[in-house]
């Protein structure tokens, strides 16, 4: 059986003081658009701020930036040689592009 979000914070985090602060912390820069409001973290469920620290970790992992995830769901979507198809992706979320990414590539595998 899972363990519940609040078992995973502590023993992950110990609190969930500490899973803001490591969200926080991976959210500076690049990966974290100016509109969205990190003060709201506090309020946040637990487990939407589990699945947000593990994207933004992977993301950062794998990518870095924004601009290099756009660049790979632009690439994968076999749209690389058109300058303009990332447009519509730079006012997305971090997770909403990591969930488009994944979709362009199962979809290209099938």
């Amino acid at each position: 059986m899972a363990k519940a979000p609040l078992a995973l914070v502590k023993d992950r985090f110990k609190d969930k003081e500490g899973l803001v602060k490591a969200v926080r912390d991976l959210a500076k820069g690049d990966l974290w658009l100016d509109r969205e409001v990190a003060s709201g973290l506090d309020r946040a469920p637990n487990r939407k701020l589990l699945k947000l620290h593990d994207t933004l970790s992977v993301v950062k992992k794998e990518f870095g930036s924004r601009s290099k995830l756009v660049e790979a769901i632009v690439s994968a979507e076999g749209r690389a040689k058109d300058k303009d198809a990332g447009n519509r992706y730079e006012s997305w979320p971090v997770p909403r592009l990591y969930d488009r990414l994944r979709t362009v590539k199962k979809s290209a595998a099938n």
